[in-house]
């Protein structure tokens, strides 16, 4: 009888797991979890992906979650959902939802100018990390005192990426505060300082008290544990090298997350289910601030202007980018570093929505025929993202 009660205990949970079901994609079509394997390493084989890890979502559950490929080629040890990823500007998405945290508690007005929230000029202040609280670049600046919450947010900041992208690698506004969309690195840790400086937590220990712990977010964090030193993935480059693994242990809100399949898949259904940020908060988060029209996100086609995404009404929301389809709103998150290539997008209005997780510098060309395979999305601006097809790059 004991060996019966197991057996059926065993084959309950395997029922449970979200890889043991169908996906229902956007349109109402069905994919088996079977044929989505399938397609899944049949795209990683011909683009030579190294390693990835995906969980879809239906009615704002996950109902697929499955590791494919290697930590890294050379040994081919399997990834697992719970092997550590360097998220890149996944962080971006996390600390956004943080933010509207801080927004509903009164700790933040997303229309003040942080400058008016600190006792001096964040000029005046000494930098105590490496670079990126160091704000003495602004001191004949007079732009950066209109920046806001919402503006860092929605990267309307006027920031640049990074400032070592400048010719003088220093930091400015490039255009009036509020004005013009410029994806910025620099706005989201410009934010995540003034934070720091007001509630007396370091970025850490914010995320672990209000998103992290609360979720049970265990493998999550802005910086390098030593705990994640049993079980994560390397970086490939497009022929399969190895990059040296970063390990860089201050933290910043747009780009030192370092997560898991697992963890990164609680953090999705959260936002899904306000199980953090209340339906209201969430909306605000997901509405439009600046309607983009750039051919692409980055330089050199973010100076040209195109309709090609008009039928989609590309924009920003708060923290996260956003589409219009049948389906309702897509929020949508991308993060891209050496070796690291990930994306998400949900539709929270039908509760459909994909992570996926990559640890090659291949793999941004297999997203447009994953995502319309997975999900049914066709909606994702891909050329845009510079999201180029495989097969259309070996073709040039």
């Amino acid at each position: 009888m004991k060996k019966r009660f197991f057996l059926f205990l065993l084959l309950s949970m395997l029922h449970l797991t979200p890889q043991a079901q169908n996906v229902t994609r956007l349109d109402g079509s069905k994919i088996t979890a079977a044929a989505l394997n399938q397609k899944i390493q049949a795209l990683m084989d011909a683009a030579n992906v190294q390693g990835m890890a995906i969980t879809v979502f239906n009615q704002n559950k996950p109902v697929y979650k499955k590791a494919f490929g290697y930590k890294r080629l050379d040994t081919k040890e399997p990834i697992k959902t719970s092997t550590n990823f360097y998220g890149a500007s996944l962080s971006k998405a996390v600390f956004s939802v943080l933010v509207m945290e801080l927004v509903e508690d009164g700790v933040l007005d997303l229309d003040k100018p942080l400058q008016a929230y600190l006792p001096k000029p964040i000029y005046a202040y000494t930098p105590t990390k490496k670079w990126h609280d160091d704000f003495r670049d602004l001191e004949q600046d007079s732009l950066y005192q209109k920046i806001t919450a919402r503006m860092c947010l929605a990267h309307t900041s006027g920031f640049p990426n990074w400032r070592w992208y400048e010719a003088d690698k220093k930091l400015k506004v490039k255009h009036t505060p509020g004005t013009k969309y410029l994806y910025s690195g620099e706005g989201m840790v410009y934010l995540q300082v003034v934070l720091e400086y007001m509630t007396g937590q370091p970025l850490e220990e914010l995320m672990q008290e209000k998103i992290f712990g609360p979720l049970g977010m265990k493998q999550t964090a802005y910086t390098w544990q030593p705990r994640f030193e049993k079980d994560y993935v390397h970086g490939h480059k497009t022929n399969g090298e190895l990059y040296e693994k970063d390990k860089d242990n201050e933290a910043r809100s747009a780009s030192t997350l370092e997560t898991t399949l697992d963890d990164y898949t609680l953090f999705t259904e959260a936002v899904l289910q306000h199980k953090i940020l209340k339906p209201a908060t969430t909306k605000a988060m997901f509405s439009p601030q600046i309607r983009i029209r750039s051919v692409q996100q980055f330089p050199p086609l973010n100076a040209r202007d195109t309709t090609a995404n008009d039928a989609i009404h590309l924009s920003y929301g708060l923290g996260w980018g956003l589409l219009q389809s049948p389906y309702g709103t897509g929020a949508f998150k991308e993060g891209h570093g050496d070796g690291f290539q990930h994306y998400s997008i949900i539709f929270p209005e039908q509760g459909t929505g994909i992570i996926i997780l990559s640890n090659s510098d291949n793999a941004e060309g297999i997203f447009k025929e994953l995502l319309e395979t997975a999900i049914g999305d066709t909606y994702t601006p891909w050329y845009w993202e510079n999201y180029i097809p495989y097969n259309q790059k070996a073709a040039r």
